[in-house]
Parts: C-alpha cells; sequence; structure tokens
C-alpha cells in the first residue's frame, strides 16, 4: 500500500514538472513566433524573478513586498477566524443567535468583497485599516459559513446519546458541536486564505506603496511587462505555498477524520 501511495506521488510530481516545463515552452515558441519585444520571455522574467530577490523594487525587494503583503492578509484572517468560527458555531447551535443574526448574514455573504472597496475607503481612508477589513470581509464569510454547516450537522444521535447521560447545552457545545465542526472549519479556513488572498492582491493594486499588488502596478505605470509578471509569478508561488501549507496543517491535525485514506 505504501508503495502504491509513494509511486502516486512521484507521477503527480513529475507529471507537475512536465507541464511545467511545456508551459514554459510553449510561452517562449510564441514569443520567438509573434516577434514580440513587448512581452519578454520565460528566461528574462526568470532571470528578472531572481534578481529581484536582492535587487529592490521601490522601496523593497520581492521578499519585502510579500512579507508586507503576508502580513496584511494575516491580520484580516486570522480576526474573522476568531469572529467568524465564533459566530457560525453559535449561529448553528442557540436558536436566538440564528434568529438574530441569520438574517444579516444572508444579506451581507452575496456581497463581493472588492464591492465594498469604495465604502471601505470612505469610512477607513485609503491606508492598512481599509485593508485590514477587505481581508476581513473576503476571509469571513466562508470561516462562519462552513461553521455554521459543520455545526448544524452534528450527529443528532449523539446529541441524544449525550442528553440522556445529562449533559447541559454548554457541555454538548463544547465537547460535541465544536470537535465534530472541525473538519468543516479547516475547509472553509481554505477557501478563506484563498480569498483573502486574492482580495488583499485587489486592494494593494487600487492604493499602497508596497506590497506584491504595487509591485504589479508599479510595473504597469512605467510600462514595465517583466516586473508585473514578476509580481504575478509571486502571487502564484506564494499561493501555491499557502494552499499546501493549510492542506499539510490538515493532513496532521485531523488524522482521525482521514477515514483510512
Amino acid at each position: 500500500m505504501k508503495k502504491v501511495l509513494h509511486n502516486e506521488k512521484f507521477e503527480s510530481i513529475f507529471y507537475g514538472i512536465v507541464s511545467f516545463v511545456f508551459l514554459l515552452a510553449a510561452w517562449q515558441i510564441a514569443v520567438q513566433l509573434t516577434g514580440t519585444t513587448r512581452f519578454p520571455g520565460p528566461f528574462t522574467v526568470i532571470v528578472r524573478f531572481f534578481r529581484s530577490m536582492v535587487v529592490p523594487m521601490g522601496p523593497y525587494t520581492v521578499f519585502g513586498h510579500i512579507l508586507w503583503s503576508l502580513s496584511r492578509v494575516l491580520v484580516g484572517y486570522f480576526l474573522a477566524a476568531v469572529l467568524g468560527v465564533t459566530l457560525g458555531l453559535t449561529m448553528g447551535w442557540f436558536e436566538y443567535v440564528r434568529a438574530i443574526f441569520k438574517p444579516l448574514f444572508d444579506f451581507i455573504r452575496p456581497i463581493a468583497p472588492l464591492a465594498w472597496i469604495p465604502l471601505s475607503i470612505l469610512w477607513l481612508g485609503i491606508e492598512e485599516n481599509s485593508k485590514y477589513f477587505l481581508i476581513f470581509i473576503a476571509s469571513f464569510v466562508p470561516f462562519t459559513l462552513n461553521a455554521y454547516a459543520g455545526s448544524t450537522k452534528t450527529d443528532k444521535q449523539l446529541i441524544g446519546a449525550a442528553r440522556m447521560l445529562g449533559s447541559t447545552n454548554n457541555q454538548l457545545f463544547f465537547k460535541i458541536v465544536l470537535p465534530s465542526s472541525v473538519p468543516q472549519i479547516f475547509s472553509g479556513a481554505q477557501v478563506a486564505l484563498s480569498n483573502a488572498w486574492m482580495t488583499m492582491l485587489a486592494a494593494e493594486m487600487i492604493r499602497s506603496s508596497y506590497g506584491i499588488g504595487w509591485v504589479i502596478i508599479a510595473g504597469q505605470q512605467v510600462n514595465d511587462m517583466s516586473q508585473m509578471i514578476v509580481g504575478m509569478l509571486a502571487i502564484g508561488i506564494v499561493g501555491f505555498i499557502l494552499a499546501t501549507g493549510m492542506r499539510i496543517l490538515e493532513r496532521r491535525l485531523l488524522v482521525w477524520n482521514r477515514q483510512g485514506k
């Protein structure tokens, strides 16, 4: 069994590398066939990317811009995690909380995070607070929605058995509902992280002096296509690392929920 899993993992890595090499080859061929000088080839972009690790673009190197972007994400993301999970669990378990907050949440949920940009600027200005607010909104909905779904899908027979043994509502909530909702909360956490990363980039493109979104907009302003693609490459790499890290964390913390996988 372990040998089969090892082979599948090796094949996945191998095909991933092949697809990446194919993309670079197709990119280089397209540049050569079109003869354009406005769009850089893959070698030029890769060299520029590694050069940006030591040569600043604006106030920071690419690592500095990435760290600034991540710091913005973390503030809004963790605030949304605390409030969203709390609201979702309590809405699913306590009827009076659901009666008060569910209609408001259902009203806010369909509104895209980017639709809040004009209001966030009017309310909080163009500095960091507006970015934190947008990231919070983007993360809050998935956290709340998945926590709510997890709490409402708790095994009713398990709850009934606990009630028969004399458990109080608070004991049921903390010892049964909360633990059984954790897998669903982790699913929401992955969606929330992806939403937060994309929303942060959009917020930085509107108004910022540093960050990956700024790298792209600054490149556009001076018609530096290489810098723009370096920013996009950094977005993809960091997004991939974040998604992979979340999956690894889920596998490590929720081994009991893998059900023989």
